[in-house]
């Protein structure tokens, strides 16, 4: 093998392209057995985003169920999941363009089932019983945009029949295997799903109504995630009561604990559909769990409540289904791309589905999460995984530290993943380190974690990725005068706040993020209109601290140079937003750079501008940290440079 090219930090060759990521990169949603056959949605960028419901048979082939120009996606909660339903050889979805729902049957077209107009669908289940779909149903006919659990009649006849109404937001309808109970969640502002919801239950009368219900677990400060019936119709959930979402079985109308522990059985409900267990039988829960920022899969016995690890080598899971003998999951692991897995539980046998990516990469171009606590404000500790540099073909001058890139998840109750990410390694293997924070709100390490960050958005979090960044500083890895930090969406925020009010970092990037609290409250669609009430405060009685928080209030702190990507059609985070800051800089004299993206929204979903994102981003460091990238970049212009 021959040594490696000395070449600064910044500048080295990778096998890991923009081009090549996103022409052979897929996203991977769900993930579903339907008899004999396998379900799954694929987004494809090189489709313009599309998003494709794929059959494979049992002897692997594989077809697209849906074609151009239908894109299976719903906008309920505006974040989605929950668009299809599989029903036999009959398959159900909602198709983004307008949002109604349409029915499948073998060698037929698509066919429409509910009417045009301003009704949004999501996860749905078929009561045969009925003839009928029962659904979340978002009603925006109105001036208020109302959300139910409401039954579609089959008969064609278009009929729609609201079942419960009254809450604000509903989720997870499920009907016992006997037809006879439905279990549903629902919340209300200012709670978000993680902040509290009910779960309830009601019997299920023969023309289809409901009566008796009742709430049998949940309330203001405890979350419910999941209910599900077992083969034998008892209910099943998790619930955070103990300060971790731990799963438990209704027992007249009390919660039992089945494996009471301090880890994570839930996760945060931003898409419905979420699945973090399934029944291989009334006796069997396979299920995941997170601990110390890593995914777990496992083996839950509902009589003596054993559960056995199931060994598989990945570290990131989710989308947990099951039948008999085997189980179907999304997983990733820091070598391995994301994928749809299926294993055979009898033996352990592992078999890729689908993978997000074909791109294979050598060891030598990867670089492994390390996971790391470090000391923050309060006295307290918050974590992150961190990835030094690292391509086989390259070393750096001696004495050289590597520029850091923090990155502030979105959400903000999201959580940094130890699975593989092209988009982490597109920096590493140039010879950028990069720190993945967990930062005080992230969810994986309990309900008193995550609540760090109530009331102290835009603090909390912003204290968590500078002291971050500090203490590699301190450990001597990285580079202090060349700290950059990015996000996109409530990570964008994080970024933009740690520039402004944080004199640590060097550089940015504000991917679709926020500067403006206010006009997030003020323009914004109903699923997060009230999500600031808990985590920065009540609006308009607070709003003092509304400006006192948005950096586009105090641009006179902000004194380095950002780039702004931004979706023009963007629903959560007006490009206004965007302009504005960009506006104020360019007025400063600060370096800035402004990339407008049409046709996207929030998130960057086309082929095209995906490339042009990132790569503009290494440009853009390239010419505030003084290298040149190895890359061909089309040149971005930075105003004020």
């Amino acid at each position: 093998m021959s040594q490696p090219t000395v070449s600064p930090y910044g500048t080295w060759k990778s096998p890991i392209t923009s081009e090549v990521m996103v022409a052979q990169s897929i996203r991977l949603d769900g993930g579903w057995f339907n008899g004999e056959d396998l379900y799954w949605i694929e987004g494809r960028p090189s489709e313009g985003g599309r998003n494709v419901l794929v059959r494979r048979a049992p002897d692997g082939a594989t077809h697209d169920v849906t074609t151009p120009p239908f894109n299976v996606r719903t906008r309920v909660h505006e974040y989605g999941g929950g668009a299809v339903i599989l029903d036999g050889d009959t398959v159900y979805f909602s198709n983004f363009k307008d949002q109604r729902l349409y029915r499948m049957t073998p060698g037929g077209d698509p066919t429409p089932i509910t009417p045009e107009g301003a009704l949004r669908y999501a996860d749905g289940f078929v009561d045969h019983v009925r003839n009928r779909i029962v659904c979340v149903r978002e009603d925006h006919r109105g001036s208020e945009v109302v959300n139910t659990l409401a039954a579609l009649a089959l008969d064609g006849s278009e009929t729609q029949t609201v079942l419960v109404s009254g809450a604000d937001f509903y989720a997870s309808p499920r009907l016992s295997p006997d037809g006879r109970r439905l279990a549903w969640l629902s919340w209300n502002h200012p709670n978000m799903p993680w902040d509290g919801t009910t779960l309830w239950l009601a019997d299920v009368l023969p023309d289809g109504a409901l009566d008796g219900a009742r709430q049998v677990a949940g309330g203001l400060s405890e979350s419910i995630f999941q209910p599900e019936w077992s083969p034998d119709g008892k209910l099943y959930f998790v619930s955070d009561r103990s300060g971790w979402w731990n799963l438990y079985r209704l027992e007249n109308d009390s919660a039992v604990p089945l494996a009471p522990m301090d880890a994570e059985f839930g996760r945060p409900q931003w898409a419905f559909g979420l699945s973090t267990y399934a029944f291989e039988s009334a006796q069997r829960i396979v299920c995941t769990y997170t601990q110390n920022g890593m995914d777990y899969l496992a083996s839950l016995d509902t009589t003596t409540g054993a559960l056995i690890p199931i060994a598989t080598p990945y570290t990131a899971l989710g989308d947990v289904q099951v039948a008999p003998g085997t189980v179907l999951f999304q997983g990733g692991a820091p070598t391995l791309p994301g994928a749809l897995v299926r294993v055979t539980l009898a033996t352990g046998e592992h078999t890729i589905i689908r993978r997000r990516s074909t791109l294979e990469v050598a060891v030598g171009y990867l670089s492994m999460p390390e996971a790391i606590e470090f000391p923050t404000a309060n006295g307290l500790t918050a974590h992150g995984l961190f990835y030094a540099p690292r391509n086989q073909d390259y070393a750096a001058p001696e004495g050289e530290l590597p520029p850091l890139l923090v990155l502030s998840h979105g959400g903000p109750t999201g959580a940094a993943s130890s699975a593989l990410s092209l988009n982490i390694q597109y920096w590493t293997s140039r010879g950028f380190a990069v720190l993945d924070v967990n930062y005080g709100g992230s969810t994986g390490y309990g309900r008193a974690y995550r609540e760090r960050l109530n009331e102290q958005w835009g603090v909390v979090d912003v204290d968590d990725c500078t002291n971050g960044a500090l203490y590699l500083v301190a450990q001597g890895r990285v580079d202090a005068q060349r700290l950059a930090i990015r996000g996109g969406s409530a990570g964008g925020y994080t970024t933009l706040c740690a520039l402004t009010f944080r004199d640590v970092f060097k550089a940015g990037a504000s991917l679709f993020g926020i500067s403006d609290l206010e006009a997030l409250v003020l323009d914004t669609h109903k699923f997060e209109s009230r999500y600031l009430d808990q985590i920065v405060g009540s609006y308009p009685e607070q709003r003092d601290v509304y400006l006192a928080r948005s950096p586009i209030h105090h641009v006179a702190g902000l004194n380095c140079p950002v780039i702004f990507l931004q979706g023009l059609e963007d629903p959560v985070v007006s490009p206004k937003q965007a302009e504005t800051m960009v506006a104020a800089l360019r007025e400063k004299g600060i370096p800035v750079a402004y990339l407008p993206f049409e046709g996207e929204q929030h998130g960057f979903r086309r082929a095209e501008n995906i490339r042009r994102a990132l790569d503009a981003e290494l440009y853009f460091y390239g010419r505030i940290f003084g290298f040149t990238p190895a890359d061909v970049i089309e040149p971005v212009a930075i105003e004020n440079l």
